[in-house]
């Protein structure tokens, strides 16, 4: 069934009064995301506690869809603020194993929890912007017990294929940030052999922040404690017993404490969203879209530095003289992009228009052509 992408624009009223092609820094929420989020402040004003078994269901609910969007268990799953809690909690299970290979467009949240333990981080070079396959391969790269890289590079919207880096990772854990991926491009944890997978939920998922998500293999789970834990990690936590104590086999342990049942409910609402549209059809609606950005930009003799073809996400970044002149010239005609050294990244999501993309390209020409009158 086609979806009427003019319809479901009109579910985000921002779109009427800016051009925002600037996801990839923080996604516009969904309709259903304040009403999940105001439900539990009305219910907590009026009856404080009470609902605190309802709450705690609706959480296992929200973890048994997250677990639907990648492809993963329920038990897998659990509830963190941001892709860098996500990846500590990863790395305190695995960093001892030895070095991790990772690669020079990565975001921090990636990379640094691994230095900060000692373990030695082997940077992959990107050649043309394009981090290649064979670069991981065992043959030629520097020994490594992890993986770790972004299903989508922040810095250039380099794509990289999660299944082909799961048959090829042999007896290395694998281990995905997948903040610029995750409500945008399907991904699926068993498939690509993941076994570790961290996301923040405010970006293409849209569900504000402190709302993200980790995936931890349940055999890892079941295989390695946590370094953390607190009264909430165990079994029967209402015994209330601070002496003796089973941890839980599931991802559920590394939520310590009270749940953060706001953004849970934002992140549930905002995966809903994206699961009743479909991650197939917004993959193809993106993806349309970005190739008509770039196509554009070509026309316009902008260069454009992120990689096509399979590399090809929902992000364009693409060279401009003084980015955080252009992108400030863009904001004064209501168009929001990111600053990157190199130029402005530009995302296209499903809810963006053909229409936002021939506003964009407008302002950048008119842009380009006053940079060159006054130089």
């Amino acid at each position: 069934m086609s979806i009427p992408w003019d319809e479901v624009r009109q579910d985000f009223p921002a779109l009427q009064r800016r051009v925002y092609l600037n996801t990839a820094a923080t996604g516009l929420p969904p309709p259903t995301v304040r009403p999940a989020v105001d439900r539990f402040y009305r219910e907590l004003e009026e009856g404080g506690d009470v609902h605190w078994d309802d709450w705690m269901e609706r959480r296992e609910q929200v973890r048994a869809r997250v677990a639907t969007l990648i492809g993963a268990e329920a038990e897998e799953i659990a509830f963190v603020a941001n892709t860098s809690t996500g990846m500590n909690l990863i790395a305190d299970l695995v960093a001892a194993d030895g070095p991790v290979l990772s690669d020079e467009l990565e975001f921090p949240a990636v990379t640094l929890p691994w230095i900060h333990r000692g373990s030695t981080v082997h940077f992959v070079p990107a050649v043309e912007g394009i981090l290649r396959l064979e670069s991981f391969l065992k043959p030629y790269a520097p020994r490594a017990a992890t993986i770790a890289i972004s299903h989508v590079e922040f810095s250039n919207g380099c794509r990289q294929d999660l299944d082909a880096f799961g048959l090829v990772k042999d007896d290395r854990h694998l281990v995905v940030s997948a903040s610029q991926s995750a409500g945008v491009l399907p991904i699926d944890v068993r498939r690509s052999r993941v076994d570790g997978l961290a996301s923040a939920g405010h970006k293409w998922l849209g569900a504000g922040y402190g709302a993200g998500f980790v995936f931890i293999r349940g055999g890892l789970l079941l295989e390695r404690p946590p370094r953390a834990i607190g009264w909430m990690s165990v079994e029967r936590p209402y015994d209330f017993d601070n002496r003796t104590y089973t941890i839980l086999p599931g991802n559920r342990r590394t939520e310590v404490g009270c749940p953060p049942f706001a953004a849970i409910f934002a992140l549930g609402a905002a995966v809903d969203y994206v699961l009743a549209l479909g991650v197939e059809a917004i993959e193809a609606r993106v993806l349309a879209l970005n190739t008509y950005l770039t196509e554009q930009l070509e026309r316009a003799g902008i260069p454009v530095l992120s990689p096509d073809g399979p590399y090809r996400s929902a992000e364009t970044l693409c060279e401009v003289g003084d980015p955080p002149r252009a992108a400030a010239f863009l904001r004064d005609r209501g168009i929001e992009v990111t600053t990157k050294p190199q130029g402005l990244r530009i995302s296209t999501h499903y809810y963006n228009a053909e229409s936002d993309v021939d506003t964009c390209i407008a302002a950048l020409s008119d842009y380009v052509g006053e940079s060159r009158e006054t130089a």
